[in-house]
């Protein structure tokens, strides 16, 4: 039985890893509202070398539709608004020599819809990373049963854990989603 654990527990972990990716794609899609997160995925060239933003500046949220962007370094100014200019956000960074704020747009009708066939997206691209996960396990099982480390029930027993952790994991995965969904369709 402890080979059995062995293979859910490797299971549950790329599970879990899925999730945790899937969030993080979630957290960089634009809503109406401000987050610091939405700047996360973005690099900044300093000095040469693709560097994330977070680790150059402090970014916050001062007011539900401006994000504030106050580097560490007065000198990395405008590598950062180049970098906002030339990233798919859609946002026009405004400079006074200190700090660099970014009004946030409200969404219209059409972009609302846009992002949330990016949420289905995301959200079915996890799922078949899920699946991939199970079939893995699967074989895993499949191999100890031939050979002969696992019995057929122990084998049988181990596919329905595994068909547990799939309809676990896809829960998250839909209430991930709806929640990203019902605040990009918030007006």
């Amino acid at each position: 039985m402890a080979m059995i654990d062995d293979v859910k527990a490797d299971v549950e972990s790329k599970m879990k890893k899925t999730i945790e990716a899937l969030r993080r794609e979630l957290l960089s899609i634009r809503t109406g509202r401000a987050t610091p997160a939405l700047l996360e995925p973005l690099k900044v060239d300093y000095y040469g070398a693709p560097t994330p933003l977070v680790q150059m500046a402090t970014v916050s949220a001062p007011e539900p539709r401006l994000l504030t962007i106050k580097p560490w370094d007065q000198s990395t100014l405008q590598a950062i608004e180049k970098a906002i200019l030339k990233s798919d956000l859609g946002l026009t960074p405004m400079n006074d020599g200190k700090i660099i704020r970014l009004a946030i747009p409200p969404l219209t009708e059409e972009r609302r819809r846009d992002l949330t066939k990016v949420v289905h997206k995301h959200a079915e691209e996890a799922r078949v990373a899920l699946r991939n996960v199970r079939r893995d396990g699967l074989k895993d099982l499949e191999d100890l049963e031939k050979e002969k480390l696992i019995s057929e029930d122990q084998h049988f027993k181990g596919k329905e854990m595994l068909q547990e952790l799939i309809d676990k994991y896809t829960v998250q995965i839909d209430q991930h989603s709806k929640a990203k969904e019902a605040e990009i369709m918030e007006v």
